[in-house]
């Protein structure tokens, strides 16, 4: 059973970013990273970051991202029956599906650059030799007893290319979704909400942007809010969980 007492002591500017500091965590409570007990590595990972006293929104942004993404993983992961069927083999979509394909995509990656650092410390006094041609060996070339054939030549590369195409599946769409980098900028949509606040009453979280707003588009908000709230400008109020929150400009 994984300990939650037991919290790390290292500093959030250590790792390169979210993906870091998760795999980190899965490695340090030797769990399955094909079954990740989500509840406790959301927990672990957010003492991370509240145990930083101030940093840096812009940088520390990403990790914040990493953040809600757990915390709503674990709120699916507790939904009524989601434990019992994902126990009983039923045909249902694991909540920690798309985060275990990012993490051994990272873990990949991360062993990759690893080795190429190792064969760069390893062969980097060497140097280039050209190969030696036949004719300085002594070696003669007989002719070719068969002609070239540009059939054949076509019929091989035909052959290759069918065999890349099946090893190499094309994954662009995916790369781009990971790779995707919000173009929002935090402290600008803090101006943009504490212009919508100034001078007004209450207003709600969810008029900061349209209904067919991404995803991404919230959270930069969220973090803008937030931002908002430790500089003491605003007061944030919610009746109940996951219930619509009020957004007030705080009076001096």
């Amino acid at each position: 059973m994984l300990e939650q007492a037991v919290k790390p002591e290292i500093k959030l500017r250590q790792f390169e970013g979210p993906l870091d500091l998760l795999l980190h965590l899965i490695e340090k409570n030797d769990v399955d990273i094909y079954d990740i007990p989500i509840s406790t590595i959301t927990s672990q990972y957010m003492d991370y970051i509240e145990s930083m006293k101030e940093f840096d929104m812009e940088l520390a942004s990403d990790f914040l991202v990493m953040g809600a993404t757990l915390v709503s993983i674990k709120s699916r992961m507790m939904l009524p029956g989601m434990q019992a069927a994902l126990g009983s083999g039923e045909d249902v979509v694991d909540p920690r599906e798309e985060l275990v394909i990012s993490l051994m995509r990272y873990k990949r990656c991360r062993i990759f650059a690893s080795d190429l650092k190792e064969r760069r410390d390893k062969f980097d006094g060497a140097r280039f030799r050209y190969a030696s041609t036949a004719k300085s060996l002594g070696i003669t070339i007989a002719p070719a007893e068969q002609a070239f054939s540009i059939e054949e030549f076509n019929e091989a590369v035909a052959i290759i290319n069918e065999r890349n195409d099946s090893r190499f599946t094309d994954i662009t769409a995916k790369i781009k979704h990971i790779l995707r980098k919000d173009k929002m900028s935090v402290k600008e949509r803090i101006k943009s909400i504490w212009r919508s606040i100034t001078g007004k009453g209450k207003i709600l979280f969810s008029s900061l942007f349209g209904k067919k707003a991404e995803k991404m588009d919230k959270v930069v908000s969220f973090l803008a809010v937030l931002e908002l709230v430790r500089d003491n400008k605003i007061n944030v109020e919610q009746d109940r969980n996951f219930g619509e929150i009020s957004i007030e400009e705080k009076k001096v």
